[in-house]
């Protein structure tokens, strides 16, 4: 099993940053890729960035150049750096662990206001 609490969420006006974090605490040896998704309201669940153990980063299309996905593997944590928000960023960011199952967060909710 695998637990994961994401933490840096909030409110930030349109154009500022964030910078989410996910700390991955049980059976943290199986993990393989971890990753970000979101969930806008009336929206399906969709991929922000994964990143792999040794590094290897994929992001969404759209939001390439604004958000930086990194990942500690000493502290089994990963992290989301968010630039230039924009109010379509708006949603529930879910922190993803893979390794023979799939892991979920909570979520923590991000609002960019205009």
């Amino acid at each position: 099993q695998v637990q994961l609490v994401e933490s840096g969420g909030g409110l930030v006006q349109a154009g500022g940053s964030l910078r989410l974090s996910c700390a991955a605490s049980g059976s943290i040896f199986s993990i393989n890729t971890m990753g970000w998704y979101r969930q806008a309201p009336g929206k399906q669940r969709e991929l922000v960035a994964t990143i792999t153990s040794g590094g290897s980063a994929r992001y969404a299309y759209s939001l390439k150049g604004r958000f930086t996905i990194s990942r500690d593997n000493a502290k089994n944590t990963v992290y989301l750096q968010m630039n230039s928000l924009k109010s379509e960023d708006t949603a529930v960011y879910y922190c993803n662990a893979e390794s023979s199952s799939s892991y979920w967060g909570r979520g923590t909710q991000v609002t960019v206001s205009s």
